[in-house]
Order: C-alpha cells, then structure tokens, then sequence
C-alpha cells in the first residue's frame, strides 16, 4: 500500500502505519485542545487514540497467528483511520477453519476488555455498568467500553467485518463456497440499506458505515465470482507464450523500441544459460524504465533499474492461487515455468482477459439453454 510506513514487526508481521492515519491524529489533538485548552488535554486524548489503535493491531495480530496455525502467511497489518487490515495471503477453505480465523480478531477484543475489568475489580476502580460512559467514565473504563463495541461491532454480520465472514463459513457447510458468499453477500448489502435508513433518520456517521458495508459486501462477492469462474483452471491456461524478453546489459533504449512495438509494458528479464534463455531474474516495467531514464538516459543497463524480486509459477498450479500471490506482491508479472524451463508469462490484464471471455461463454451457454417462446 502507497503512503504506508513501517512501524514495527510483530510474531514475524510488519506492521505499517497509513499517512492518513496521521490526520485522525492531528484531528483529535485539535478537538482535545478545543475542550480542554490544555496540553495535557491533547496528550490524554491523542494517548488514548494509540492505545486503542494497540488494542486494533492486536485485533488483527489475532486473525494473523490464527491463520498461520492452518498454514496461510499474513504479508503486514496496515492501520487505517477506520481501522486495522491484516493482509492475509487467503482465507482456510475448510468453513470451520475460516470461522475460527474470523473469530479470533473479536477474541482478542474481548479477552482485552475482560483482562481491563479484573484490573479495575482489583484495584477498586470498578463502577455499575449503568455509570459507565465513552465520555465521561476513566481511561481504563473507556478503553474496555470501546473493546467491547470493538468485539460486537465485527460480528455484524456482513462484510467486510468478521461476523460477514464467520456467516459465509456457516453457509458454505451447507452449498458450494461461491454461492453461501453470493448470499452472505445480499444479506450484508440489506443490513447496509437498513442502516443507512436508520442513520438517515438518528445519525448521518451511520450512513457512512453502511457505505462501508455496502462497499465490503459488493467487492467480497465480485471477488468470489472471479474465484469461481476460474476455479480447476491452472495458470498454464491464461499464460501468455508469445512475450519479449530483455537481458540484464540491454540498454534501455532497446526496452524503448520493444514498449512502442507493441502493447507489452512489463518485460520478463532472463539471464542467458547455456545459450538458451531460460532463466528469469527480474522484471522491467513502464514506471521503472521511465525511472531510468529520467534518471540516467537511454543508454543506460537494464540491470540497473529492474525488479529483482520476482515471482514464479509451475504451469500446472491453480490459477486462482496464483492470482492472489500476484494481487498481493508489487510484481507486475509472474514467470510461468515448466521443467524449471521458462515458457510464459502471466499478469493481472490477461487473468482478466480470460474471466471475461469465460463469462461471456456461460452467458452464451445459458442464452442458447434457454428455449425460445
């Protein structure tokens, strides 16, 4: 993610800081100042923003060390103003896998604010539930208060919160996958109009978070559909064959001619083996030929401006696994080999290519099945 700064790693995860993060930040600061008037005022709300936004880095960390248990990595949790996002590699594809993946981000919200209230208990800090308040109640009081909102509000059920997810993992142990997360899908999308209509009528924010659903519900299902359409393909059957190459000491002039020859913008670099190019060792896109050439000139090696953290696939793994591994890496292309011999290339643009003219077949098949009156 653009604009996003490391902050720390946590169990072998990199935790990243969003720049938008920041303007929450000052935003608290100045109403804090415009309450209080006071340093100590802006210190204690900006404080508590952190330790809550701790409280969310752990929320996320939870989902994370539970997912690595049934084998799938987390790449970096990010935070954002609305929240945290741990970017896993995928979800289990066993349903009770994925709910205890789900379960265990509200967990942690949980288990905080239950830790919060036996320290308030031993202390002699505890108040009734009733003169509880986000506003006026203590630091700790307040922070248990919203881990617990924290916890409720991500089992609602629609995506992309938690309670989305655990209710496609139920509905998948009754029918296929794409269709228990078609459904879980419209059920969050109506749960978005619901509240929208409730925020219209009590509080605007509300209408901001059935966008926010709205939004979450429509990408999970358009994930889910491209998932499904190319699902048994393997990644030999979207690979392109016919591609151009460059060696590590072209100049880039030569990168030149091949980008106005044609429509191809990424070009695989392979080092020369044997006198049989087979050995792929970086990538040359448009951003960074146009890199080296502000830079340096036209003149300049190829070497100097590739990518040398590549990714590569046997022809034979599934396409949909290597769509996700291409999606979360800032590789514009993966090398597609056979025999450890290089024999293609694959990118987002021609992964598309193919769902697109597979939608169109089924559209054709259910057009011709469908008798006419």
């Amino acid at each position: 993610m653009k604009w996003a700064w490391k902050i720390a790693r946590l169990a072998g995860i990199d935790v990243y800081v969003h720049a938008t993060f920041f303007i929450l930040i000052v935003w608290i600061g100045l109403t804090y100042w415009a309450i209080g008037q006071s340093i100590a005022a802006v210190i204690e709300g900006v404080g508590f923003v952190l330790v809550l936004f701790s409280c969310v880095v752990l929320h996320e960390l939870g989902h994370a060390l539970t997912a690595r248990r049934y084998g799938i990595a987390t790449q970096k949790i990010t935070l954002l103003p609305i929240g945290g996002v741990a970017s896993l590699e995928g979800m289990p594809d066993d349903p009770k896998q994925e709910i205890m993946v789900a379960l265990a981000g509200p967990a942690v919200n949980m288990v905080i604010a239950l830790l919060i209230w036996l320290l308030l208990l031993a202390s002699g800090s505890w108040v009734s539930w009733s003169e509880l308040s986000i506003t006026d109640s203590s630091f700790l009081q307040r922070l248990m208060l919203i881990n617990i909102m924290l916890g409720v509000f991500n089992m609602f059920p629609a995506f992309p919160m938690d309670g989305g997810r655990v209710l496609r993992a139920a509905l998948a142990m009754r029918m296929d996958h794409n269709r228990a997360t078609q459904l879980a899908a419209r059920v969050g999308q109506a749960l978005a109009l619901w509240l929208g209509f409730i925020g219209l009528l009590y509080n605007p924010f509300l209408v901001i978070i059935a966008l926010f659903v709205w939004i979450g519900a429509t990408a999970e299902s358009g994930i889910e559909q491209v998932k499904s359409t190319i699902h048994d393909m393997t990644v030999g059957r979207a690979m392109l064959t016919n591609f151009q190459v460059l060696s590590p000491d072209d100049q880039l002039s030569h990168a030149i001619e091949l980008t106005l020859a044609g429509t191809q913008k990424a070009f695989p670099v392979v080092l020369e083996e044997k006198g049989i190019n087979n050995k792929m060792v970086g990538v040359l896109d448009q951003t960074d030929l146009l890199k080296g050439l502000q830079s340096g000139g036209e003149h300049d090696r190829v070497r100097e401006f590739m990518q040398s953290d590549i990714l590569s696939a046997d022809i034979h793994e599934p396409l949909d696994k290597v769509l996700e591994r291409l999606q979360s890496s800032h590789c514009p292309l993966i090398s597609v080999t056979e025999a450890d011999k290089l024999v293609g290339i694959v990118n987002l643009d021609n992964i598309m290519e193919l769902i697109n003219i597979q939608n169109a077949l089924h559209g054709h098949d259910e057009d011709t099945s469908t008798p006419s009156s």
